[in-house]
């Protein structure tokens, strides 16, 4: 199969299927309730500057799509939307419009439509393994990217029919691009999370931001499943349905390390916000976006001005006049999050320990 024809596939599933993962850690945080904020709503901002460009809002749509003649109007309609509310988006992976050049305006109609907005390329590790720095160049230059996601999704690869396994000589690839581009370079995993290890391994390499893309959204791994036809290796993938770090682990395990954004199983305002109140700098989600995408930019806009006013309405409801209050404000932490806390002794994390009550 094409790459072109698997991102069709890949859609199709999303829209039709149960795809996601159960459990973010994200369940384990609550917020304190501040019954008298001592604030105004209509001073409460969200606006940030995250790798050099302004958002109205800590918010990213994460990356999605493109490649296949049918993904145009996706990409078009999300563009639109993020240019009018001022946040941002990254495409899906780049390859095929890299391989193909009669798709590459799949991808390019994002810059096309959203000339002021945070845009991020994106490609696979296995590609820049195999290709170097050029083919990271190619993804830039292909979208007048701001900055470039190197993904690491090798969970959906060894699954895969098509999968690209080789992860050989992965930090030295990644280390090359971060030093030659000309663009800041994010991390970015797929649905299983980022370790503290792996972090550092980043940062080392001149990474500027990690996206955390933990377990509890779209399992790649189950999206799959509904595309493998030998029955073994069927149940082998369902079997790594739920492998990973969930999101809020990885957010604590990284964020102070470089900055993260967080991203898997983030489906509302409330879930950004305690994201960010782990320590993250910015929240992005995807699939929330897709059935909107194919509907219009209108409906994409409504869906964002969802997540952003659930974010506005859990600073004010915690007396936070900013977003980045929420790294100061007391949460509540329980459960497997708290035990994870625990586990990974992060004697490093002073403030953590000093937010994280347990009553």
């Amino acid at each position: 199969m094409t790459t072109s024809n698997r991102k069709l596939d890949h859609i199709n599933i999303c829209l039709n299927e149960d795809v996601e993962s159960s459990y973010t850690g994200l369940e384990d945080v609550m917020f304190i309730h501040n019954s008298l904020p001592e604030v105004s709503y209509d001073d409460v901002s969200l606006e940030v500057e995250f790798l050099g460009k302004k958002l109205k809002a800590p918010f990213l749509i994460a990356s999605m799509t493109g490649g296949h003649p049918d993904t145009y109007e996706i990409n078009k309609n999300l563009a639109i939307a993020v240019e009018n509310t001022e946040i941002g988006m990254g495409v899906g992976s780049q390859r095929a419009g890299i391989e193909d050049e009669s798709v590459a305006n799949t991808f390019s109609v994002v810059r096309e439509h959203a000339p002021s907005a945070f845009i991020y390329a994106n490609i696979g590790l296995p590609q820049i393994i195999e290709k170097g720095v050029e083919y990271a160049e190619k993804a830039v230059e292909m979208i007048d990217a701001d900055a470039i996601a190197i993904h690491l999704n090798f969970l959906q690869e060894i699954v895969q029919p098509e999968g690209d396994t080789n992860a050989a000589g992965g930090y030295a690839a990644i280390r090359e691009v971060a030093s030659e581009l000309k663009v800041p370079v994010i991390v970015k995993e797929t649905g299983a999370g980022i370790s503290r290890e792996v972090a550092f391994s980043m940062r080392e390499a001149g990474v500027k931001a990690i996206d955390v893309g933990g377990k509890g959204g779209t399992s790649w791994s189950g999206v799959e499943v509904y595309r493998i036809n030998d029955g073994v290796k069927r149940e082998v993938a369902k079997s790594f349905w739920d492998w990973g770090i969930p999101t809020a682990f990885s957010v604590v395990d990284c964020h102070d390390v470089l900055p993260v954004i967080a991203t898997g199983g983030i489906r509302s305002g409330i879930d950004a916000a305690k994201a960010i109140a782990l320590g993250a700098k910015i929240a992005s989600s995807a699939l929330p976006f897709l059935r909107p995408a194919m509907m219009g930019h209108e409906e994409v806009e409504r869906k964002i001005e969802f997540f952003v006013e659930g974010m506005r309405k859990a600073l004010f409801l915690t007396g936070c006049s900013h977003v980045y209050d929420l790294h100061k404000t007391h949460i509540f932490v329980h459960g497997l999050l708290k035990e994870w806390i625990s586990f990974r002794e992060f004697d490093l994390f002073e403030f953590v320990r000093r937010r994280f009550h347990d009553f």
